[in-house]
């Protein structure tokens, strides 16, 4: 009788399944591929959920504020549920931030990438306000500039929340800051311009449109800032030319 030799058996590929028996090589890639689809899929649709709740609780903060945002109320506008909501964030706190941090990204988006298009200088400043303006009078966020009114909320709160209203509050009077100054070391400003002094005053207009407009339900406001604005860069500036006539 004549028996195989062990070298004589076909070679079997695959890895030990959990009850020893081999599985092929290929079914575990195609069942591997299969599990991180799934899995990609899952994280794509958890994103698009996250994304869905932060955009509608940083327009319901910009009325009620960041204490009117809960995780079963969001649940609830937007019929979900209130575990996979909470799954999503785990605190009122960390929702609130996640708010805050979605409303510098729509900031940003709306109010200092138009102004970054133009190359620095008089113009970019100008558009800057201009941007300002229209991202408060076209409510991006239904009560108007969503920062006016949260940060106003947490001024005098300690807390993590409260810290990051400071972190995005400073990070836009920088920026304003440092429009200003490129604009002054151009020479299209003059040389001596106060730049801490100019940006105080010119976010000090745009805000003050935007809770007149606000509070009283008009635009007049937002006239009168570009007026005082244009006043200021004028009175500030080398050559006008770049600004458009007052409003």
């Amino acid at each position: 009788m004549t028996g195989s030799r062990p070298d004589d058996r076909p070679e079997r590929t695959g890895r030990a399944g959990p009850t020893g028996r081999t599985v092929p090589t290929g079914q575990i890639e195609r069942t591997g591929h299969t599990v991180q689809t799934e899995r990609t899929e899952r994280t794509g649709k958890e994103d698009g959920t996250r994304q869905l709740i932060l955009g509608h609780a940083a327009a319901v903060a910009s009325t009620q504020g960041l204490a009117g945002i809960s995780l079963r109320g969001l649940a609830t506008d937007l019929k979900l549920s209130t575990s996979g909501v909470f799954a999503l964030f785990g605190s009122q706190e960390e929702l609130q931030l996640a708010t805050v941090q979605t409303a510098v990204t729509i900031y940003v988006d709306h109010v200092l990438k138009p102004a970054r298009a133009l190359p620095a200088g008089l113009g970019r400043l100008w558009r800057l306000c201009e941007s300002w303006i229209a991202y408060s009078r076209g409510r991006v966020f239904p009560g108007g500039c969503f920062f006016y009114s949260t940060i106003a909320e947490f001024d005098a709160v300690e807390g993590r929340v409260h810290d990051a209203l400071v972190s995005a509050q400073t990070g836009w009077v920088t920026f304003v800051e440092q429009t200003v100054e490129e604009a002054r070391v151009l020479g299209e400003l003059a040389e001596d311009t106060d730049v801490s002094q100019l940006a105080f005053e010119i976010i000090a207009f745009l805000e003050l449109a935007n809770a007149e407009a606000v509070l009283h339900d008009n635009t007049i406001g937002y006239t009168k800032a570009a007026r005082a604005i244009l006043g200021r860069l004028r009175a500030c500036a080398t050559d006008g030319s770049p600004l458009p006539p007052p409003p």
